[in-house]
């Protein structure tokens, strides 16, 4: 905090502290103002502009700076000015204070809150940018809630300032007129509850309650508006209680906990059942890491007392394998297992042709109508593909088509060019130099992996380019062009240092001979022909929901890479949870979406995790933190393993041990993240991860060394100097 701000804030607890020590406090009481009410009412006949405006400032004074006795001051407005002038004083003279209260709290305190707590303040900004207005509104119209509380809470936020006052003169009227008509029958009041009985408190609690039942009942408007071109096509009873769109983990986990709790649900899924993570993605692409993983350590045998040999691929052999990875975990995903488990699979694709009617076209031929109350999609998403000139004359391939394209070919592509220096572009262009192939990895950025730190992004490409991989960061591709029987990509370097070792200029071209060319630049959300535009559901991205996967329609939700923010696996089951909880008992409770803690990997060797913040987004949001490492080359299992490459680093708020987020590098990263992800779930310090017990040796002792790490940091070295001195003294 700035100096002008603690001289600030020891000069108003000076003046709190004057208030109590003078008893100044024991002059606004009910009593005083009784007693002295004949005295008031003469000085303001004789006075009444100097009066009004002493007693403005008096009570602006006491709303400002949060002290005791605004209730009798208002009182006191009706006794002495009478009911107009007594509520125009003190209704101002309110508002104005607690306006000056309002902003006490947010110069002097908001930043360190809002930078302290950013993560957990994030909804409660969002809903206060949103409706901000209409919950201040009522509470203000609600006086069992102290006025000087709500002054501070709300300083604390980035509700404006304009919003603030207007809605406080507004919110705090009826309250005002109830104690300033009041103060006309002064003498017969004997306590403060005799203005405010229980039943008036009541009543104003539930004016209180009014503006957020003016909501509840706008939003069965608003819904009413937007079903109303569709009310013709209501059906008067549904078939299903849920339709689910899409087969892949959103879809196929929806249509699980639907049939787990007993409603009536169909599966409609137009090609794979298991969507592209167990036929393109996940499952193909770690089958194909772990052979050439075996492969890397066989040239590296030497390295724990081995002879070392050059490893001789079996292309149909490794293609068979992947193959058949996928074929043992299918059935788990399987039309079978689903119809076993109650669900109605349809295999066909989909169009909503109305909030409660689903249109199938079936493979096998001809259409089926679904009619449903609830209706989710999780169509997922397909790869990018660029705009790039010449490209389907060369021919490229996709993480969707790959695998096919390889099951099809006698042997390994020589020369590969992969576009794209994220989590796909890496994993792949290190699997395939390792097996042999020349890749060439192009990335038009001046890095890989741009959400992650630098350091990673260093390591990463430190590893690929150990493992064969010419990395080209900082290129442009401008082309593809047919030379011949000849294939050749089109670069452009960006500027200098573009191509580390490189001697091309800014402006020269680059060309890249290849066999294969994979374009690994990003995946789009599935988002047309679902019947989705036609609705007027918003499409721009995503489709456009809200904290409960709602779209415009409420019956109508979306899970999964189409719903965003995230493209992973895990995620779209775990939005899949909320989606179909929502959709089915919604009317009784609906949950917000949790994004808490979500993991993320990259299956490089050595892997890349992550949960939570980064360096590079924390400073970003302007999150303040302390950095923790522990270098994993210290751990005892990671030299028995020759895996020393590597470290742990947590992110933590200054001072405490509440984790921010946390990156692992090295062996297993993935796997030792969820440690981690369990502390951030629910709210675990570094401290409880230290107090846990972890075997020896395994690579998990990483995270409680790293805790370890940040309790060093910490020790609270004034007691361990007397803890010294005590143990001389002991010793005599």
């Amino acid at each position: 905090m700035k100096a002008s701000r603690w001289l600030l804030l020891g000069v108003l607890a000076a003046a709190v502290a004057l208030f109590f020590g003078l008893g100044l406090h024991r002059y606004l009481s009910l009593a005083t103002l009784q007693q002295r009410h004949a005295e008031f009412a003469a000085l303001y006949a004789q006075h009444p502009w100097d009066v009004r405006a002493g007693y403005f400032l008096l009570y602006l004074a006491v709303a400002s700076l949060s002290l005791p006795g605004a209730a009798i001051l208002t009182l006191a407005g009706g006794a002495v000015f009478g009911f107009g002038w007594g509520l125009l004083l003190t209704s101002f003279a309110s508002s104005l204070g607690a306006t000056l209260s309002f902003w006490l709290a947010r110069w002097l305190l908001r930043d360190l809150v809002q930078s302290r707590f950013a993560v957990q303040l994030q909804a409660i900004n969002a809903g206060l940018q949103k409706e901000g207005a209409l919950y201040l509104f009522g509470l203000r119209l609600i006086p069992v809630v102290p006025f000087f509380l709500i002054n501070l809470t709300m300083g604390l936020t980035a509700l404006r300032s304009w919003t603030f006052y207007w809605v406080s003169q507004l919110g705090m009227l009826v309250g005002t007129a109830v104690y300033v008509n009041a103060g006309l029958q002064l003498a017969s009041l004997q306590s403060l509850s005799d203005v405010a009985s229980p039943a008036l408190l009541g009543s104003l609690v539930l004016l209180g309650l009014f503006p957020l039942l003016v909501s509840a009942v706008w939003k069965r408007v608003e819904q009413r508006r937007v079903y109303a071109p569709w009310r013709s096509h209501k059906p008067k009873t549904f078939e299903r209680n849920l339709v689910v769109i899409g087969a892949g983990a959103g879809g196929l986990v929806s249509a699980y906990i639907a049939a787990a709790v007993r409603a009536k649900v169909t599966l409609v899924e137009a090609y794979k059942m298991g969507g592209d993570c167990l036929n393109y993605g996940c499952v193909p692409s770690k089958a194909l890491i772990r052979t050439a993983r075996v492969a890397q350590q066989m040239r590296k045998a030497g390295d724990c007392g081995l002879q070392s040999n050059a490893p001789v691929l079996d292309f149909k052999a490794l293609m068979q394998r992947i193959n058949q990875v996928v074929a043992d975990i299918a059935p788990h995903d399987s039309v079978e297992r689903y119809t076993a488990l109650g669900v109605d699979v349809v295999q066909g694709y989909a169009t909503i042709t109305s909030p409660w009617t689903v249109e199938v076209a079936l493979n096998g031929g001809g259409t089926r109508t679904l009619t449903t109350r609830s209706i989710v999609v999780a169509a997922g998403a397909q790869p990018v593909v660029p705009p790039l000139p010449g490209l389907a004359d060369v021919g490229y391939q996709t993480s969707d088509t790959l695998w096919a394209h390889l099951s099809t070919l006698d042997s390994l592509p020589k020369r590969w060019v992969v576009l794209g220096g994220g989590p796909i572009g890496c994993e792949l262009a290190q699997a395939f130099a390792r097996l042999g192939a020349e890749v060439t990895q192009v990335e038009m950025a001046d890095r890989l992996l741009l959400r992650e730190d630098d350091e990673v992004s260093a390591l990463a490409q430190a590893a690929l380019q150990a493992d064969g991989v010419q990395v080209l960061t900082g290129h442009k591709a401008l082309r593809c062009a047919l030379q011949g029987e000849r294939k050749v990509l089109v670069l452009q370097p960006q500027g200098p240092g573009a191509a580390p070792g490189s001697s091309h200029g800014a402006r020269q071209e680059l060309h890249v001979e290849f066999d294969l060319l994979l374009c690994a630049v990003g995946r789009s959300a599935r988002l047309t022909g679902y019947g989705l535009e036609a609705l007027g559901v918003d499409t721009a991205k995503t489709v456009l929901t809200d904290a409960h996967l709602q779209t415009v329609y409420p019956n109508i939700y979306a899970a999964g890479d189409v719903a965003g923010p995230y493209q992973f696996t895990h995620v779209a089951a775990h939005q899949a949870w909320y989606a179909t909880v929502n959709a089915l008992f919604g009317d009784f409770k609906r949950f917000k979406v949790n994004y808490r803690a979500i993991p993320q990997a990259t299956f490089t060797d050595p892997e890349m995790a992550r949960v939570g913040l980064n360096e590079r987004e924390a400073t970003d949001k302007k999150v303040p933190y302390e950095v923790t490492r522990f270098d994993i080359a210290e751990l005892d299992r990671a030299i028995a393993d020759g895996t020393q490459r590597g470290w742990v680093k947590v992110l933590t708020v200054p001072g405490k041990d509440r984790i921010l987020g946390v990156t692992i590098v090295g062996a297993q990263a993935a796997e030792l993240l969820a440690e981690y992800v369990l502390a951030m779930q629910h709210g675990l310090g570094l401290n409880k991860i230290l107090g846990t017990v972890h075997s020896y040796p395994t690579l998990a002792e990483a995270n409680k060394y790293a805790a370890g790490q940040w309790r060093r940091a910490h020790q609270p070295e004034g007691l361990l100097r007397w803890a010294q001195r005590f143990h001389a003294w002991r010793r005599g």
